[in-house]
């Protein structure tokens, strides 16, 4: 019998970390730290780039073998305890970081350690999925929680601008011209993500521990990886769908972590345009994560995943040849609709794909294939935008991950138990 408690909490836990990558990789920090932080916006553009970059190496490098310790030692929820602590805490740092040019490494350095403990904590979380919820609704439950997450990130920033950016007094008396306004930002959506993520933690069913010492568990798990990848023929249907999964998400990744930068540089946003820029896309992402969320149970994950890339490469490309603002309003607010689907079939399919005994192994390696090259996609950008010294022409290798994804995703089978 399905625990509705066990999985409201789940989800719940999308709502709270949902924060973090909208106001602070995407939207209002990243576009402080390029305008307001950096010597100028595409040294900013660059040097956020390269910092994500590394970040996404760090989780690719770790992911896998910390999924494998997972599986031997049984429990998931004090591994992704310890994972949201940390992005927590790194979030709230951020304050420190001041509108001067010498604050550009403590700013860097916090967003990446934030941001690698924010995509290591998903590991675990995400294969929570298939023990929690019946087999025939978990592309249901996956795009709910994905939906519930947009709807977070929504909230999040709505009190960012009523509180902080379109404030005429922003709350706690906070100073304008020492952009305190904007450092708080940061600060809020730590004490979001800690509030909201406490119901996973108590009411969350997780697995039994196995009562291995952290040492065994370790030794063992490092062991079963290593079998795993010897034995990686026998699992090539999930190969076949991470090297997919690993470039397509590289585009999706590199289009949330410089969306708002490119809308500040080439359309000239203001923040508080930003931010209204921000709930418009986190309301139509809620909407297409709700509703293909029947698809993906009707359909199959892979059919909406296929549906989801076309419609983002089509806007992606009408997005790069406007010149207007207006027309960024028009076909940039419905990326939204189609980038929640394209996650939340994503982690369906890997949920019906993985095996049982290896599941957070799996699913580590999942984390793996959206990250081993997400370094790559970044770094793309920020080596066409110095070369270029243009945003645009940074924002269009974003499709190339796109069309390159969904064409090697065409010899997976749609699985679904």
């Amino acid at each position: 019998m399905t625990d509705k408690k066990s999985l409201i909490a789940w989800a719940l836990y999308d709502w709270a970390n949902s924060a973090f990558p909208t106001v602070v990789i995407t939207f209002v920090f990243a576009a402080y730290f390029t305008k307001g932080v950096a010597a100028n916006e595409v040294i900013g553009t660059s040097q956020w780039g390269y910092a994500m970059s590394l970040s996404a190496f760090a989780v690719a490098m770790v992911a896998p073998a910390l999924g494998a310790i997972a599986d031997v030692g049984g429990r998931r929820k004090p591994w992704l305890a310890f994972f949201t602590l940390i992005a927590i805490l790194a979030s709230a740092a951020l304050w420190q970081v001041r509108p001067d040019v010498s604050y550009v490494m403590l700013a860097l350095t916090l967003a990446a350690v934030g941001n690698f403990a924010f995509e290591t904590g998903m590991v675990f979380y995400n294969a929570m999925l298939p023990d929690i919820s019946p087999r025939q609704m978990i592309g249901r439950i996956s795009g709910w929680g994905w939906g519930l997450g947009y709807a977070g990130g929504l909230s999040c920033l709505a009190l960012t601008l009523v509180g902080f950016a379109q404030a005429e007094t922003p709350w706690f008396g906070l100073d304008k011209e020492a952009a305190e306004h904007l450092r708080a930002t940061p600060v809020l959506v730590a004490a979001w993500f800690g509030v909201f993520s406490l119901p996973l933690f108590v009411w969350t069913q997780d697995n039994p521990s196995r009562n291995l010492s952290y040492g065994v568990a370790i030794t063992n798990g490092w062991k079963t990886l290593l079998q795993t990848l010897r034995q990686v023929r026998q699992y090539g249907q999930i190969m076949r769908y991470l090297i997919a999964r690993m470039i397509y998400t590289d585009g999706l990744n590199t289009l949330f972590a410089f969306g708002g930068i490119y809308a500040v540089g080439t359309f000239g946003m203001s923040f508080t345009e930003l931010i209204m820029f921000g709930i418009a896309i986190n309301v139509t992402a809620g909407i297409g994560a709700a509703v293909f969320a029947w698809m993906d149970d009707s359909l199959g994950p892979k059919r909406v995943i296929y549906m989801a890339l076309a419609a983002l490469s089509v806007l992606g490309v009408i997005l790069l040849l406007i010149e207007s603002k207006t027309l960024f309003w028009v076909f940039g607010v419905p990326l939204g609709f189609f980038v929640g689907p394209a996650q939340a079939a994503s982690r369906s399919l890997m949920a019906h794909l993985a095996p049982v005994e290896i599941r957070t192994e799996m699913f580590g390696l999942y984390a793996f294939s959206g990250k081993a090259t997400a370094f790559l996609g970044p770094a793309v950008l920020a080596l066409a935008t110095d070369i270029f010294q243009s945003q645009r022409a940074g924002m269009a290798t974003i499709m190339v991950f796109f069309i390159v994804g969904g064409l090697l995703l065409v010899p997976v089978v749609d699985a679904r138990r």
